[in-house]
C-alpha cells in the first residue's frame, strides 16, 4: 500500500506501507463504550478488506461483538485479582506478530506484544464525545459512527417476538444504577401520548428491554404493569444481537443512560436518551437519528426526578417529524 493511501485510511504514513492483516483491537468492559467502539472497528473493516480481527473485552461486552464481519474470536477479559486477566490476554495473543494493535483500555499491554502499529488510548476523562476521542486515535474528523451487527436468525427472532405490521416503541425504563432510571409513570405518561390517535405513532405496541437479573426486572416491572397486553416483556431474556434486531425492527427508542440506549442508536433507529446523574457531554447516543434530554440540575446524583414529561414528548416529537437524514 502506498503512503498515501494508508494516510487516508486515518494512520500515519511514515508507520504504515502495507495493509493491515492481523489486527488485536481491546476495547471495553462495559456494552455502552464498548458499542461506541464499533465505528472504530467498522472504519479499518472497510478500510483493510483483507484484515482479520481478535477482539478482546470483559465479559458483558461479548455480544457486541458476535456478530462482527471477519473476527477471528473475542478474548473475554475477566477481571482476575492483581491485574492478571492481562497476563491472561499476553498469553493469548503473545505468540502472533500484529499488523495493529488497537488499545481502547490505556494500558501499557500493547507494548508487550510484537505489533508494527500500535495506537493507545489516553486514559483519565475528557470534556468532549467519546466517540471523537475513539476517531482522534486514527485521525478521524468527523468519527465514524457507531454499528450495530446482528444475523438474519437474530431478525427472525425479533420478528417472532414482534408479530404483526404495526409500529413498535422500544422503552429502556432500566439502567445499570437507580439514580439514572428515570420515573417508570413517565415512561407510560410518554408512550401513551405517542401511540394516542392524534399521536405521530398511532396504536403503536411496546417492546421493554433491559438487562439480566432481579434488578433490572423490578425496574421494569411497574411499566409492564402498567402497560398489559400492550407491551411484550424482553427484559433478561435477549442476547445482545437479538436485542439489536428487537431495536432495528421498532420505530422508536426511549430509554436511560445505558448500554441498550447506545446500542439503539448503532442501529439507526430514532434514539432518546435520558440523563440525569452522567457524563452527558461524553456519552449521549450517537447515531444518524439520536438525541437526548438532560434532566434540571444534572449531573447531581438526585436530578433525574426533575425531568417532566412535558419535554421528554416535546423532544421524541420532534425526533420523529425529523425524518430519515439526505
Amino acid at each position: 500500500m502506498v503512503a498515501a493511501q494508508a494516510w487516508a485510511d486515518g494512520l500515519p504514513a511514515r508507520t504504515c506501507y502495507r495493509r493491515f492483516v492481523r489486527v488485536l483491537f481491546i476495547t471495553a468492559t462495559r456494552i455502552g463504550d464498548a458499542v461506541l467502539s464499533t465505528g472504530l472497528l467498522d472504519h479499518l473493516i472497510r478500510a483493510h478488506p483483507e484484515a482479520r480481527f481478535t477482539i478482546a473485552c470483559g465479559p458483558a461486552a461479548e455480544g457486541v461483538f458476535a456478530r462482527m464481519p471477519r473476527r477471528d474470536c473475542t478474548i473475554v477479559l475477566a477481571k482476575r485479582p492483581w491485574r492478571a486477566h492481562w497476563l491472561d490476554l499476553w498469553r493469548a495473543t503473545a505468540g502472533h506478530r500484529w499488523d495493529l494493535v488497537v488499545d481502547l483500555r490505556a494500558s501499557a499491554f500493547s507494548w508487550l506484544v510484537l505489533a508494527q502499529r500500535r495506537v493507545v488510548a489516553k486514559g483519565g476523562r475528557h470534556p468532549e464525545p467519546r466517540v471523537k476521542q475513539l476517531g482522534a486515535l486514527l485521525g478521524l474528523d468527523p468519527p465514524p459512527l457507531p454499528v450495530a451487527w446482528f444475523a438474519p436468525e437474530d431478525a427472525a427472532r425479533a420478528a417472532a417476538l414482534m408479530p404483526g405490521p404495526g409500529p413498535w416503541i422500544a422503552l429502556g425504563p432500566t439502567a445499570n444504577w437507580d439514580r439514572k432510571v428515570w420515573p417508570p409513570g413517565r415512561f407510560v405518561a410518554v408512550f401513551r401520548a405517542l401511540t394516542a390517535p392524534d399521536g405521530p405513532l398511532p396504536g403503536a405496541r411496546a417492546a421493554i428491554l433491559g438487562g439480566p437479573g432481579a434488578q433490572e426486572a423490578a425496574m421494569a416491572a411497574p411499566v409492564l404493569d402498567a402497560l398489559g397486553e400492550r407491551a411484550v416483556d424482553l427484559v433478561g431474556s435477549l442476547a445482545l444481537p437479538e436485542a439489536a434486531a428487537v431495536l432495528a425492527r421498532s420505530a422508536f427508542f426511549i430509554g436511560n443512560d445505558s448500554g441498550l440506549m447506545h446500542l439503539a442508536a448503532a442501529t439507526g433507529t430514532p434514539t432518546l436518551g435520558l440523563f440525569g446523574p452522567s457524563r452527558v457531554l461524553e456519552y449521549a447516543p450517537v447515531g444518524a437519528r439520536a438525541a437526548h434530554v438532560v434532566a434540571p440540575g444534572s449531573p447531581d446524583l438526585d436530578s433525574m426526578p426533575a425531568l417532566e414529561v412535558g419535554p421528554v414528548l416535546a423532544a421524541a416529537e420532534r425526533l420523529l417529524a425529523a425524518g430519515v437524514p439526505a
